[in-house]
């Protein structure tokens, strides 16, 4: 519009493809992380450093996945019926344990690396007490800088087409939520690319540490390079989207200010984008299952016994030593 004048209205053309899209991502991730959650606390007997970051994972993926149960409601009705302050905390809670769950996989691929390629380092000798305090640093990191979020009015719209949507209009008049916006999406490009360069650096090296040791089986060598891999492909696929787009957001904002509907195309394709981020969290429990060997000897003492075929001797004998409230693991 060359009065401009479609850089004032905002009209989110992505509640078709959105919903079936988070639906998915909550059916998959709640029952996946209740799963896990039912694991950690009923059937892990002896809880060790990675079981408690592992543990703090899920929450944090769990309460993720609770909070778009509200957007998939918004998202049907094609409005916000809830009012600002459930807005509010909604958009909290998810960015916030959105945060906490790449921290938390960023310290778990850290932890692994150390436990892997330097076996003696002292962080390996970390007692529970300080994986506890680490986990609630991690926390304490993510959520201070999501917390004045909960102090402005995100509801986009007017009468029956409200939003509640995290962004700036094309000529927003409040400084402050100019400034925490802006915060909010340096926030998600340095949340991409530093853990991105750890679980890169950390994935490498483990391979590279195994393959020149050529510790253990070969096929064993090859399923932890697999394993490695997989974890830096859903992260890059679950989080490059919204990197992209948040900063097709500032290029079009910073160097094309006449063009608002690339800018809102933009804001869309972000938003639109976040059903990638979350698929991450329906996803994590497949890394849970191949990073502990507890949480995996739990799942499968936890399955029917139709499920399970064989016996895996060396997987009893760990689980008799009091690891697991259970007597016999079968691999199936």
């Amino acid at each position: 519009d060359p009065n401009g004048s479609t850089c004032f209205s905002f009209t989110f053309s992505g509640g078709v493809i959105m919903p079936p899209v988070l639906i998915v991502d909550v059916i998959l991730g709640l029952l996946g992380n209740l799963m896990a959650l039912w694991i950690f606390c009923f059937k892990l007997k002896a809880w060790n450093p990675n079981a408690l970051f592992l543990f703090n994972l899920v929450i944090a993926d769990f309460l993720a996945l609770v909070s778009l149960l509200l957007r998939i409601d918004a998202l049907l009705r094609g409005h916000w019926v809830f009012g600002d302050g459930m807005c509010r905390i909604n958009l909290f809670l998810m960015f916030s344990n959105r945060s906490a769950s790449i921290a938390l996989m960023t310290v778990v691929a850290i932890y692994r690396y150390l436990k892997v390629v330097h076996p003696h380092h002292r962080f390996n000798q970390m007692t529970k007490r300080q994986a506890a305090v680490v986990s609630v640093f991690v926390w304490l990191l993510v959520i201070s800088p999501r917390v004045p979020m909960l102090a402005y009015n995100h509801i986009k719209g007017r009468g029956d087409r409200t939003q509640c949507f995290f962004f700036t209009s094309y000529k927003e008049a409040s400084r402050a939520i100019i400034i925490l916006v802006g915060m909010h999406r340096i926030l998600t490009v340095l949340e991409f690319i530093f853990p991105m360069a750890m679980l890169l650096f950390c994935s490498i090296r483990i391979s590279s540490f195994l393959k020149q040791r050529q510790m253990g089986k070969p096929g064993k060598v090859r399923k932890a390079m697999r394993m490695c891999a997989a974890i830096v492909v859903v992260f890059i696929v679950c989080f490059l989207p919204t990197m992209v787009t948040t900063i097709g957001v500032w290029v079009i904002k910073s160097f094309r200010p006449w063009d608002c509907a690339a800018f809102y195309t933009f804001t869309q394709l972000t938003i639109v984008s976040l059903g990638l981020n979350f698929l991450n969290s329906a996803l994590d429990p497949v890394v849970y299952v191949f990073s502990s060997s507890m949480f995996r000897k739990a799942l499968l003492g936890a399955m029917p016994r139709p499920l399970r075929c064989g016996q895996d001797e060396d997987e009893n004998a760990a689980s008799s030593s009091g690891q697991l409230k259970g007597q016999r693991v079968c691999w199936g």
